[in-house]
């Protein structure tokens, strides 16, 4: 399912109308309706509110793809640092996954990186950080392969390298030297 039928489907089942999502998230009604039709997504502060009020992780609201950082080799610890220069994140990680492809307007990133921090969890279960922006497709994933080579040679730490800074207002993310 896409996000805003994750979205819908999550609202309906905590018996919330789009009024009283949006009166806890601070946004208008529009937004939430719009979201659900899939025409625009929520900023990660937004997502994270969603996931913590309504009980749901990150990666069931996204629908996403998570990738462990372990591909089960002998002697590795499946946990590596990673550093994301443009967000100011450090952690250690056990998997990352990528959102869905988000419908932008045109400058603005289409998929987020968030990456399981192998020492936190909570009643939710793993806590899921933001680590970064990425312009396409192949660029999220060129990272994830880059992660997982560092992983395999045994590295400690990883630093995001195909990312791209942003700068957010209000209603949208786009990047910063666009």
């Amino acid at each position: 399912m896409s996000f805003g039928e994750n979205l819908q489907t999550i609202r309906k089942n905590n018996s919330l109308s789009q009024e009283a999502l949006a009166e806890m998230l601070g946004v208008s009604r529009q937004a939430v309706s719009k979201w659900e039709l899939g025409e625009g997504y929520p900023e990660v502060d937004k997502l994270l509110l969603i996931s913590k009020e309504l009980n749901i992780s990150l990666d069931d609201l996204m629908g996403n793809e998570t990738i462990p950082t372990s591909q089960g080799n002998a002697g590795q610890s499946g946990v590596i640092r990673i550093v994301s220069p443009n967000e100011g994140v450090i952690i250690n990680a056990s998997k990352v996954t990528r959102s869905q492809q988000y419908k932008t307007v045109k400058n603005s990133p289409q998929f987020a990186l968030f990456a399981t921090d192998s020492n936190e969890s909570s009643a939710w279960g793993a806590t899921n950080t933001f680590l970064a922006w990425y312009r396409n497709l192949e660029d999220v994933t060129k990272e994830i392969e880059e992660i997982m080579n560092a992983l395999d040679k045994g590295a400690a730490s990883y630093t995001l390298q195909y990312s791209v800074k942003c700068k957010h207002n209000l209603f949208r993310t786009i990047e910063k030297n666009q």
